[in-house]
């Protein structure tokens, strides 16, 4: 919709242009008068100060530890020149660092900070950059260590420092009571839905509404209509919209007037918006054309996931091969059965393959599962009791930490699966799908994805499909790493997971 709605703002007009405003809207107040009466200037100033001085901290340490590990590999006596060296490389680094976070965005206000998937985008820039000024200034290197190890450490600690701002500052404006008033604008249902997403919001408070539908406020302010709520724009900071089918008139008409009054206007993503990230215009046609391309990951995209997946499940499995060894000790004397149980999924196309999991439930737990149809708790196609009965106690504790699913280190080895992409359902789970959830058996099926850092099983089924055309759409490797950084987060809040 968000698409469709920029285009209907340029060709849809309202009908009664009265009471418009008697300078270009687009003409502000000065930022520097406006933010400084409302002390705004002064905390933006703070937040890219302190930002950018995390950034270069966490680069200046990043360097200093790749060469400090390099220097005790060699000669451990010479750790003392670590510092010098690190002082000589970093002050170019840290300087194209901060003008490429700059451009990406990454020194903006917290709505519209970008995420994970940009800060690694624009780290691997940064190394690009200097190792091509390296080579073009004729430096020599007996081998290219000192980039890749820097990056390496960058990742982790420019990361985490950012990591660590968010939650500091996001817990010191909750203390003070900031946080931007939100009213979701559409049809009760997607309001609903919208304010349930946005309850683990730190940034966005659900303040009201104004329901097409006939909705209970609960707890919500009920704002009426469109038309009494501009006499209560000094009340709210954003309008949602939250409906995707909203009528596209009252739409145009709204958000008029929402920038007329310095409010900003949103839009929760359709999935008509995701599709249209994906058009080519198709030319030489009477009518014109855009052509909808499909969302595989082919040529040189596939040949780099690929290589992704194979490195990061050999290295995964090297390290976590002891916890795998003590995993299936605890499984081995908690129960009686296999250690490994394989499930049986569809996959790519929807072919079936055997999904590795760690066992935690009882042997022959598949065969009582039509009777506790009646007790699902999730809603879709999904199967999810909280407090299942066939679950071992050994079970329990592997599942709150995901780790039953470490043995798809194989499946991802063997080709079946990806270390990122559309988790694979069970064949019950599968046969209860509607036609248009099947685009996401386009790709190999993932061990992570964007369902397990979005809320797991708390979210709605149709919330979780979308999250899995937003991931197909969008596919980088950065966007992988992101959603790798965030998956143990995930796992240890373990919040949704049952």
């Amino acid at each position: 919709m968000g698409n469709g709605l920029a285009r209907e703002l340029e060709e849809v007009k309202p009908a009664a242009p009265a009471a418009l405003p008697s300078r270009d809207v687009r003409a502000r107040t000065s930022p520097l008068l406006g933010g400084l009466l409302r002390f705004e200037t002064i905390r933006r100033g703070l937040r890219v100060v302190a930002l950018a001085s995390l950034d270069v901290a966490g680069m200046f340490l990043a360097i200093w530890t790749a060469l400090a590990i390099k220097t005790l590999a060699l000669d451990p006596d010479l750790l003392y020149r670590t510092n010098g060296q690190a002082a000589d490389v970093a002050p170019l680094a840290c300087l194209v660092m901060l003008l490429l976070f700059a451009r990406s965005g990454l020194y903006r206000d917290r709505p519209s900070r970008p995420g994970f998937a940009t800060l690694i985008s624009s780290l691997f820039q940064v190394t690009l950059v200097i190792l091509v000024y390296a080579v073009i200034e004729g430096a020599t290197f007996s081998s290219y260590y000192i980039f890749y190890g820097s990056l390496f450490f960058a990742l982790l600690y420019v990361s985490s420092l950012r990591w660590a701002f968010e939650r500091a500052s996001g817990a010191v404006l909750r203390a003070a009571g900031y946080r931007r008033r939100a009213v979701l604008v559409g049809s009760g249902s997607h309001i609903d839905a919208v304010a349930h997403a946005l309850q683990e919001s730190s940034q966005i408070e659900p303040f009201g509404f104004v329901s097409l539908t006939p909705r209970r406020s609960d707890g919500l302010r009920d704002f009426g209509s469109l038309e009494a709520l501009e006499r209560h724009f000094d009340t709210f900071d954003e309008v949602l919209i939250a409906d995707p089918d909203f009528p596209q008139e009252q739409a145009v008409d709204l958000v008029d007037r929402c920038h007329r009054e310095g409010i900003r206007v949103r839009v929760a993503p359709s999935t008509m918006e995701i599709l249209m990230d994906r058009v080519e215009f198709v030319p030489g046609q009477s009518l014109p054309l855009f052509e909808l391309k499909p969302p595989v990951f082919e040529g040189i995209d596939f040949v780099v996931k690929r290589g992704f997946d194979i490195v990061g499940s050999m290295l995964l499995m090297a390290v976590l091969s002891p916890l795998m060894a003590l995993v299936a000790l605890a499984i081995r004397l908690d129960s009686k059965g296999p250690i490994l149980f394989r499930s049986m999924r569809p996959g790519i196309g929807g072919r079936p393959f055997a999904c590795f999991k760690f066992r935690t439930m009882q042997a022959g737990a598949e065969d009582l599962q039509e009777r506790l149809e009646e007790h699902n708790e999730q809603g879709g196609a999904l199967f999810k009791i909280r407090d299942d009965p066939r679950v071992t106690q050994v079970g329990n504790w592997l599942r709150r930490w995901s780790l039953d699913e470490l043995p798809q280190l194989l499946n991802v080895v063997r080709g079946e699966m990806s270390l990122v992409g559309p988790r694979p359902l069970p064949q019950r789970d599968y046969d209860r799908l509607h036609d248009w959830h099947l685009k996401r058996y386009l790709v190999l099926p993932g061990m992570t994805g964007l369902w397990q850092v979005s809320g797991r099983s708390e979210l709605d089924f149709d919330e979780l499909v979308r999250l899995d055309f937003l991931y197909l759409e969008r596919w980088s490797v950065f966007l992988d790493l992101a959603i790798l950084m965030r998956t143990l987060p995930a796992v240890i809040r373990s919040r949704g997971a049952w």
